[in-house]
C-alpha cells in the first residue's frame, strides 16, 4: 500500500486532519509529519497571548498518524468504509510546548497487532529533534457490513 492511499483512507478532514505526510511504513511503525498552523481555532483561547498546542490536540495527532495510519496499513486488504476506528486507550506525557506554525514528526512503533486491536509506542520531535511527548496508545479496529 503507497502512503498515499493510506491518506487518502483516512477517516478525518481539516479542521480535525492532523497528518500531512507519512515517510515511512511498514508492518512494525511509522513515521510522519504534521504542520499545527497558526490560524487553527484552538491557538485561540489556548492561552491568551501566548498560544500552545493543547495535549489533547499533540494527543490526537499522534493518533492519527501512529495509531490509525499504521493500523490501516495492516489493514490494507480491507475499504476504509468497512472499517470502524476508536481508541481504547492512551498514556501520554509532555515535555515541550508546540508553538503556532511548528511541524512535528511522529514516530510509532508497533507493540502489538492481534483480534483487530493495535497497541504502540509513539513518540513527537519538533523540528529541533527535541522530544516534545512520548506514550503508548490503543485502539480497535472493527469490521462493519453494509446492508
Amino acid at each position: 500500500m503507497k502512503k498515499e492511499d493510506i491518506l487518502n483512507k483516512l477517516p478525518y478532514q481539516k479542521p480535525f486532519l492532523f497528518v500531512d505526510q507519512l515517510y515511512d511504513v511498514d508492518e512494525n511503525g511509522i513515521v510522519g509529519s504534521y504542520c499545527f498552523v497558526d490560524d487553527a481555532d484552538f491557538f485561540k483561547g489556548h492561552f491568551k497571548n501566548e498560544p500552545i498546542t493543547p495535549g489533547v490536540i499533540l494527543t490526537e495527532c499522534c493518533a492519527q498518524i501512529g495509531l490509525v495510519c499504521l493500523g490501516l496499513f495492516l489493514l490494507k486488504d480491507y475499504n476504509s468504509e468497512d472499517l470502524q476506528i476508536g481508541m481504547s486507550s492512551s498514556e501520554m506525557e509532555f515535555y515541550i510546548p508546540v508553538l503556532p506554525n511548528e511541524t512535528v514528526k511522529v514516530v510509532s512503533e508497533k507493540v502489538y497487532f492481534r483480534f483487530n486491536k493495535l497497541k504502540c509506542n509513539v513518540k513527537m520531535y519538533n523540528e529541533s529533534e527535541q522530544l516534545v511527548c512520548k506514550g503508548t496508545l490503543a485502539g480497535m479496529f472493527k469490521l462493519v457490513t453494509h446492508e
